[in-house]
């Protein structure tokens, strides 16, 4: 499977704006966004799963460490 990024801008209406874009073989398959210093300490800096697609659209939408922690998490969910 060929995992693509793509860094972008999302307009999530907060300050959170960061955003990156995850392909799966030239498919949109999750967006996710960096959790700005607004939010406890805990969370800033972190990666949200703002929306997912296809198989990967559920309920949960987790937190990750960095891309690579939300990249393995979209694999084993694809896998």
């Amino acid at each position: 499977m060929k995992l693509t990024r793509r860094v972008v801008r999302v307009d999530t209406g907060s300050p959170d704006e960061e955003g990156c874009l995850l392909f799966a073989n030239d498919r949109l398959v999750a967006v996710f966004v960096q959790l700005g210093f607004e939010h406890n300490s805990g969370l800033a800096g972190k990666w949200f799963l703002e929306h997912a697609f296809g198989s990967l659209d559920e309920p949960e939408q987790p937190v990750f460490e960095d891309l690579d922690a939300a990249e393995r998490w979209v694999v084993s969910r694809l896998a």
